[in-house]
């Protein structure tokens, strides 16, 4: 059973998407909360396993609730919800795992959140300062920069932190492309976005180029591997 918190401040939304995911999809508990404070309390309360996040609400916004959580709590998944793409930035900057663009079907919310689980699982725990260690680097996933030995820095845009954080995530494994492009782009394979992804591995490779001993390796027909 997913325990999922949906803090969205449209009542009759969150209606639709807590009965559909517990009544028809099934596999789900859902609480709902309506503004940023509420779902603050229910985090603490409820500890779900997911949090799906509006992020122009009253009281408190998204983005705000998310920050507070990711100061002690690096753990549980997020998943931004906006029907603005260009707001979503910020939003997964400051900790969010991925986003789903609004208007959206329970159906598309339940591929989201699966996918985001799948991924999830085998991988390490991350840590409240988001910090992963990659070889001699160190990744720091709220300011997407890698640093390596001699403390140079190296800044990563979104698309970059996105692809990397999955890999870290998932180190040593065989990553689908479809799911990366999933995750980070929010959209199945598509001819455009995988030569976006293409570019954005070349761009990590030359990145990570320092460390002889970190390898990011396509894998014909499948996806990207990580190892350190």
């Amino acid at each position: 059973m997913i325990k999922l918190l949906l803090v969205e401040d449209n009542e009759s939304l969150n209606y639709i998407i807590q009965t559909s995911l517990e009544d028809v999809i099934g596999g789900y508990e859902v609480k709902t909360a309506l503004n940023g404070k509420e779902g603050l309390i229910l985090w603490k309360e409820y500890k779900p396993d997911v949090i799906v996040a509006d992020i122009d609400m009253p009281e408190m916004n998204g983005k705000d609730m998310v920050k507070k959580i990711r100061e002690v709590d690096g753990d549980t998944l997020i998943l931004f919800a906006s029907g603005e793409t260009k707001s979503i930035t910020d939003a997964l900057s400051i900790g969010g795992n991925n986003f789903i663009k609004k208007p959206y079907t329970p159906e598309e919310l339940d591929a989201y959140l699966k996918t985001l689980i799948t991924l999830k699982s085998g991988a390490p725990t991350r840590d409240k300062s988001q910090t992963r260690n990659l070889g001699s680097f160190t990744f720091d996933g709220v300011k997407n920069v890698l640093k390596d030995a001699n403390d140079n820095v190296v800044s990563l845009t979104a698309k970059e932190a996105g692809v990397i954080r999955i890999l870290i995530l998932n180190k040593g494994e065989v990553v689908k492309r479809d799911a990366i492009l999933e995750q980070v782009w929010g959209q199945e394979y598509d001819h455009f976005l995988s030569r976006s992804l293409d570019v954005v591995v070349n761009n990590l490779r030359k990145a990570l180029a320092s460390d002889p001993n970190v390898k990011l390796k396509t894998v014909k027909g499948i996806g990207l591997l990580l190892t350190d």
